[in-house]
């Protein structure tokens, strides 16, 4: 199975490459749905969750996780936004590891299996695993009117970036980049030129032997 890590700031344009990779024949997993899985109802990392940001962060009637009430309790501080990650992110590597190293862990029809990763920096250590490490990158201030545009406060976003790895961090990381600097059609073709050359290959190019 090829691996990806496929990496950008929000509103990069990481989530159109992710579609794309999807329609050529990947496997993509998202790590929001990662975090989902591992915050099921009756899970210890939701019982942590409610322990630290309050009994009804979790639904009386389903068991489920209200996100929205988390999410404006843990970031509402640096320290809560932290406190999150302690609890959620050794979760979410142990899920990650076994869909990086087990064949069988996806439908069975795909090769390449494509983790979409929101922060890089937080799973460093899982990059040896992977095949290839993409990264998506795209101007700031391009970034920043998509997010407005589609209903984001700029200064919701302006506080994401902040937390993001930042491009240079992205760049060093990635065995490929992908410039989004200009239109979503271009795009398409750089990730299906991509395809393209590792299938030519017989998907054998690997990071570990470049």
């Amino acid at each position: 199975m090829y691996t990806v890590f496929l990496c950008g700031g929000i509103a990069s344009g990481k989530s159109s490459v992710a579609a794309e990779l999807s329609r050529l024949g990947a496997f993509l997993v998202d790590l929001d749905q990662v975090s989902r899985q591992v915050t099921r109802p009756g899970s210890p990392v939701l019982a942590q969750l409610a322990q630290e940001f309050g009994a009804d962060v979790v639904d009386p009637d389903t068991g489920e996780l209200r996100r929205r009430l988390l999410a404006s309790r843990a970031f509402a501080t640096a320290e809560g936004a932290r406190q999150l990650e302690r609890i959620e992110l050794p979760a979410i590597r142990e899920v990650l590891v076994r869909l990086l190293t087990d064949d069988d862990c996806t439908d069975g029809s795909a090769r390449v299996l494509v983790v979409e990763v929101q922060l890089l920096d937080r799973i460093e250590e899982l990059i040896p695993l992977v095949s290839e490490v993409i990264c998506v990158t795209c101007p700031m201030g391009v970034r920043r009117m998509r997010a407005v545009r589609r209903g984001m406060d700029p200064e919701d976003f302006d506080a994401r970036v902040a937390n993001q790895p930042t491009d240079d961090y992205l760049r060093s990381h990635a065995d490929t980049v992908l410039e989004n600097d200009g239109t979503p059609q271009e795009l398409v073709q750089k990730v299906r030129q991509w395809w393209d050359t590792r299938s030519e290959t017989g998907w054998s190019w690997s990071r570990r032997q470049a």
